[in-house]
């Protein structure tokens, strides 16, 4: 199974558009798994994705950022 991880901050409308997108699109089982990382407070994280969020990795890799690429997702499927 995919592991999917999603780098974000709190309040953020981009963010939370882009996981109720994903949920829909993996269905509920694998939504559920998906690893949400907050990262206001972790320095390395803030330097690396800044405002350049939320972006979206399966199992590491880099797949989209800002908005889902629904194209990239399925790919990976």
């Amino acid at each position: 199974m995919i592991q999917w991880t999603v780098y974000s901050r709190a309040d953020c409308s981009l963010c939370e558009h882009l996981l109720e997108e994903l949920a829909e699109l993996l269905g509920p089982a694998a939504a559920a798994t998906v690893q949400v990382v907050d990262i206001d407070g972790q320095p390395e994280l803030e330097r690396k994705y800044g405002t350049r969020i939320p972006v979206l990795l399966a199992d590491g890799e880099f797949v989209c950022a800002y908005r889902l690429d629904v194209d990239r997702v399925r790919a990976c499927l």
